[in-house]
């Protein structure tokens, strides 16, 4: 290579480092659709599993003829949950514990993957069937005969809650499943009873569809000659997925079960999840003997992905003379489905130190009461818990601003952690690592031109439009699951490749993971490559998931890459003989120090790969594989503006701008940083405007389509602006605290404050999510007469 390539390699490479807004490596394959999703898979001989599922929200299941059905052409088999319990399938348990109303260790009811006996929630399975095609597998389930004997139901918090309610499960007679209490309630009190002001505040958060853009999929194999299920799915937490299917559904070791995953088309924590449809495409291709495929189509998704959010909350909020924050006091109900997923009583609990938010609070109390209910089971969705604990603080602190008179930003400003205060114990749960929230909120409200509002809404009313400004703090935790595994393999020419528990599902972490490893190896990003997660190469791995990969798979990358130059530069001492600590490496060159003697990352990739020219007794090869753990969980945080207007003579509700000053450390690829906030946003934006799970009272589905379920478009959403204020975590080596969820968290308080601000003006002191057209229409109609809602819109003198 002449001195001119290896100068353009060396620009090359420098652009393409940490902190470098390269484009992302995937796009040109997924764009040009040479991307591989679990369902372009086809086997030979595979087959098509069909899911029966109950039509009713409630019922006992009395029998199930499969007799016409199973004669039907192309059909192999049919099976149901006495077929399951015979064959001693499991279920799946919860990740985590609580306890019940009488402090002993919650019910936790078996999460098996087909119903034997009662249907608990309209969508549940109740028999599958396994044909040739899916339309042969279809035809026969039409013909399948299940005797249902229809039960009470439950399909609503406040029905689970009511006195009499039918009873779900006979081993929890109230439905209160978990009675979770945080913090100290004899300081809360006392602050109430000190306080000059006291804001209390209802707040609803709404049920939705995860609505991923590839539906869930899987394929099932069963490995005859080695003895053991494979599964291909679209997951983002392979391990997780193989541990649970292995331990719980199959009682087998782990290494009986591989799960791989290949393109994954958006997970946002539903794919995190086992599901029982992976557990059934297993032990069908081993009843059968062939591969059995299955994949859900859209209204099968909505009645069987677990939804998520869907709590209510009252929050109640204590202020001094000078309008400090006192005291915090929050109950909550959750609603967990029919089931506790195995994320499900996380979002619940797990979560709920956020709402400590970004203030010095001295007192907080909150209690979690979780419900069964028939309906399907709730599961994690980006942010999971977070958006729901930081909507509720934020609410309450935008209407105890109003009711005392003062401009919500003014408050939340004398309220905030200073930076000098970091790292702050919030002595509710967290310890926060860094940040400057006083400057991000500076930032925000000069973008948004938070002082020129008041201008835009009298504007506005000229024009007959409400105009509302709503702004939200956000802070989350991320990378609380520390532990990462992952090796670097290094081929004798200095080519990598790169495996780890976590992979690319929409994030863009292919790039960004060979950004790190040109960063700290030297190599050419045309020399790196990622692999698909696959358990048989990884033995271990947490997934993607809370926003995660960027930290913990930074410290990955880092510590790995560490071992193998420590490596290399006694290769490099060796060939260019001298002593290891006269060796330099930058840029992925080892130089030995004041001489002109060189040699390259691939020069001694190639010396390492031939044992007989290597020093006596090192070991061949620069490959390493390495488990690591952070110091600690990292708190990236921001400050969003969002600006709203409302057609009143229809209730049609448009955003206006979104603004956002973000902080999540240092940056790998600042672009990719963008599009997660971007992508986040308007998800949070999105359940604002329109979306959510609608059940009538006899459980039933009204939101089934993206008909009936209001999915934005692109044309709703407004124009985001980002700005940053990085702080480095100290809890990062590299200073990366991650980004892939603060978008909804931020994006769901700060859109419904935005929408009640500009109700304001005619006296509707808090409105709940959704803001459908249909919602605000009728809540500005019961506000007054039109003739009175005239006199509100008349401009001020």
């Amino acid at each position: 290579m002449s001195r001119t390539d290896e100068d353009e390699d060396l620009k090359r490479m420098r652009k393409f480092g940490i902190g470098q807004s390269v484009p992302r490596a995937e796009d040109a394959r997924l764009l040009r659709g040479l991307g591989q999703f679990t369902d372009d898979l086809a086997p030979p001989r595979s087959t098509m599993m069909y899911v029966l599922r109950s039509p009713h929200a409630a019922a006992r299941i009395n029998g199930i003829d499969t007799g016409t059905a199973s004669r039907c052409p192309g059909v192999l088999a049919i099976f149901t949950g006495a077929d399951a319990a015979k064959d001693d399938l499991g279920g799946f348990p919860s990740l985590t514990r609580s306890t019940a109303p009488d402090g002993s260790p919650n019910f936790e009811p078996p999460f098996t993957v087909i119903a034997k006996d009662v249907a608990r929630y309209a969508g549940e399975p109740v028999a599958i069937v396994i044909a040739e095609s899916i339309t042969q597998a279809k035809n026969a389930a039409e013909l399948i005969e299940v005797d249902y004997e229809t039960m009470p139901t439950v399909s609503s918090l406040a029905e689970a809650d009511a006195d009499n309610a039918p009873t779900i499960w006979p081993e929890c007679p109230s439905n209160l499943c978990a009675i979770g209490r945080f913090g100290n309630p004899e300081a809360v009190d006392k602050a109430f009873a000190e306080a000059a002001t006291i804001t209390r505040v209802d707040v609803g958060i709404s049920r939705v569809a995860v609505s991923s853009m590839e539906p869930r999929t899987a394929l099932g194999e069963w490995n005859q000659a080695e003895n053991r299920y494979e599964l291909t799915a679209g997951v983002q937490g392979a391990h997780l997925v193989r541990n649970q299917l292995a331990a719980c559904i199959f009682k087998i070791p782990p290494n009986q079960v591989r799960v791989r995953a290949l393109d994954v088309g958006g997970g946002f924590g539903l794919k995190a999840a086992p599901h029982p449809e992976f557990a059934l495409v297993l032990w069908a291709a081993r009843k059968v003997g062939r591969p059995v495929r299955w994949t859900s189509e859209r209204s099968e998704g909505f009645l069987s992905d677990c939804h998520a959010r869907d709590q209510s909350a009252t929050c109640e909020i204590a202020l001094d003379a000078n309008a400090m924050i006192t005291g915090l006091r929050v109950k909550t109900r959750a609603n967990l489905g029919a089931y506790i997923g195995l994320t499900g009583m996380n979002c619940a609990l797990g979560n709920i130190g956020h709402l400590s938010g970004v203030y010095t609070i001295p007192a907080i109390h909150a209690e979690v009461r979780a419900y069964f209910t028939n309906t399907v089971p709730i599961g994690a969705y980006r942010g999971a818990g977070r958006p729901e604990a930081i909507t509720v603080v934020e609410r309450a602190i935008d209407v105890a601003a109003h009711e005392i008179g003062m401009d919500p930003a003014e408050l939340r400003r004398r309220n905030l952690i200073q930076p000098s205060q970091f790292p702050y114990d919030t002595g509710f749960i967290f310890t926060y690592d860094s940040g400057d929230y006083p400057t991000s909120q500076a930032k925000a409200q000069a973008a948004a031109d938070w002082d020129g509002f008041e201008q835009r809404k009298l504007e506005a009313m000229r024009r007959g439009k409400l105009r509302g400004i709503g702004m939200a703090h956000v802070v989350e935790i991320a990378a609380s699951m520390k532990d990462e595994m992952g090796a670097i393999s290094v081929e004798a020419d200095g080519s990598v490749t790169v495996s780890t528990g976590f992979h690319n599902h929409g994030q863009g972490q292919e790039t960004t993971m060979r950004q790190l490893v040109s960063e700290f190896l030297g190599v050419q990003p045309d020399r790196i490559r990622m692999k698909p997660c696959d358990t048989d190469i990884q033995p271990f791995g947490m997934g993607s998931g809370g926003s995660r990969a960027a930290a913990v798979g930074g410290v990955l990358i880092q510590t790995i890459a560490g071992r193998i130059i420590e490596k290399a530069t006694a290769i490099a001492a060796f060939l260019l003989a001298t002593n290891v600590e006269e060796i330099e490496f930058q840029d992925g060159t080892f130089t030995a120090r004041n001489t002109n003697r060189s040699a390259t990352f691939p020069e001694i990739a190639a010396l390492a790969h031939q044992p007989a020219r290597l020093p006596p007794g090192m070991e061949a090869g620069l490959s390493h594989s390495q488990l690591v753990s952070m110091a600690g969980p990292t708190f990236p945080n921001g400050c969003h503006i969002c600006e709203v207007e409302i057609d009143p003579e229809t209730g049609q509700m448009h955003y206006i701008g979104y603004w956002v000053c973000e902080d999540v450390g240092n940056a790998i690829n600042p672009m990719i940083v963008a599009g997660q906030i971007h992508g986040g946003v308007l998800q949070g934006l999105g359940q604002i405007l329109g979306e959510t799970i609608v059940y009538d009272q006899d459980g039933q589905l009204q939101t089934g389509s993206f008909m009936d379920y209001q999915m934005p478009r692109a044309f709703d959403m407004p124009p985001i602006q980002t700005i940053s204020n990085h702080v480095p975590s100290p809890n990062n080596p590299l200073g990366i605290k991650g980004a892939g969820e603060s978008g909804t968290v931020g994006a769901l308080p700060a859109g419904l404050n935005a929408v009640c601000n500009a109700l304001r003006p005619l006296g509707i002191r808090h409105f709940d999510m959704p803001a459908t057209p249909q919602r605000l229409w009728k809540a500005i109609r019961d506000a007054g007469k039109p003739e009175h809602l005239a006199q509100h819109m008349e401009p001020a003198a």
